[in-house]
């Protein structure tokens, strides 16, 4: 897994909620710029991906400023979501979002950790995450969390950007994460430093196989990955078994 840190910092756990509380109020604008406008799509595939049931309940994990948990509460009549994030400037974002979009009464706002989810065992029917594996501090902790809560017959899904790739477009992919996003960070979001840890959190993230592992660790069985973009984006699934 990636031990990359944003600016070197010990203690990542810490230097990664920093960094987005920094960068919260421009975060969604530079997804947008970053992927084209892509990101509502990959999105909408991992909502398809994680099977929500009519009136099921979801968590998203490491939500942000909400999107996910938006598209997964607009996705099934009568479904409940729980956007949890333990950086307060990002999911003090999403309560207005749902607001604009009539989903105010279909999704609950909680400030938490992922290393330590504070819900029961089998409480969600999917749990979710887009652009955070990398971000964890212990990723077989997060991993064994989702898998915790998570009723059995049902899935993990997270979107994550991958290392691996169409060796060309895998070249082109990284030339542009390394040199054009931490300058588009520095002009647009003020912050040059989380955007070159992006790129450098995704060449030492783990391959598709490798986080399979920690899936299998954490009790779940790897479904085939989704792989988007040439391979540069992967929707891993995740299920748990009946017991």
């Amino acid at each position: 897994m990636s031990s990359v840190s944003p600016g070197g910092a010990p203690d990542k756990h810490e230097a990664v909620r920093d960094m987005f509380g920094r960068i919260a109020g421009r975060y969604d604008l530079m997804n947008r710029l970053m992927t084209g406008g892509m990101d509502g799509r990959w999105r909408r595939i991992t909502v398809k991906a994680a099977a929500l049931p009519d009136g099921g309940r979801a968590l998203d994990v490491g939500t942000g400023t909400g999107d996910l948990a938006l598209d997964l509460a607009r996705s099934k009549p009568g479904s409940r979501v729980v956007g949890l994030d333990y950086t307060g400037p990002m999911i003090a974002l999403a309560p207005a979002k749902a607001r604009a979009k009539g989903l105010d009464r279909r999704v609950d706002w909680l400030r938490g950790d992922g290393h330590r989810l504070p819900f029961a065992d089998n409480s969600f029917d999917a749990v979710t995450s887009a652009f955070v594996l990398r971000n964890f501090a212990d990723l077989h902790v997060a991993y064994a969390e989702m898998a915790r809560v998570l009723r059995p017959g049902c899935r993990v899904v997270a979107l994550e950007i991958s290392p691996a790739g169409l060796p060309v477009w895998r070249q082109l992919f990284a030339g542009f994460f390394e040199r054009v996003v931490p300058l588009v960070g520095r002009l647009v979001a003020g912050d040059e430093e989380a955007y070159r840890y992006l790129p450098a959190s995704v060449a030492a993230f783990l391959s598709p196989a490798e986080l399979a592992g920690v899936m299998r660790d954490a009790g779940l069985v790897p479904l085939p990955p989704r792989r988007l973009a040439l391979g540069s984006l992967v929707v891993h699934i995740g299920f748990k078994p009946e017991a």
